[in-house]
């Protein structure tokens, strides 16, 4: 008997992986999530044009969640983003890497930040 996760089109997981590594910043957000507003800001502002996934918007939104959950331990499970395809975490991992300075290289590495 098939699983449940293959009937939607694989596994979320791999799915997840997919997507952040077709562009340079991808966020995976809720479109209502605060802090999900917060970090797209935070990106644009810095002249980074990030790839969102808003995964209220999305017909595998929900088993991307549980997966993103299972991911990074963590509930709620967004935002999450990732450079350069590596996962770099949530809005607590964002901020950290932009404070301690090493959130800039990490653009600059992925394509994303010219200057």
């Amino acid at each position: 008997m098939p699983s449940s996760r293959g009937a939607i089109g694989g596994d979320p997981l791999e799915h997840i992986e997919r997507l952040a590594s077709e562009n340079a910043v991808v966020i995976f957000s809720m479109s209502s999530c605060c802090m999900c507003h917060a970090v797209k800001r935070l990106f644009c502002g810095m002249g980074v044009n990030p790839t969102v996934y808003e995964l209220d918007e999305d017909p595998k939104g929900k088993d991307m969640e549980k997966a993103l959950m299972r991911l990074l331990g963590t509930s709620p499970a967004v935002p999450v983003v990732f450079i350069g395809g590596k996962l770099v975490g949530s809005m607590d991992r964002v901020m950290a890497s932009h404070i301690n300075g090493t959130l800039v290289p990490l653009l600059k590495e992925a394509g994303a930040l010219w200057l």
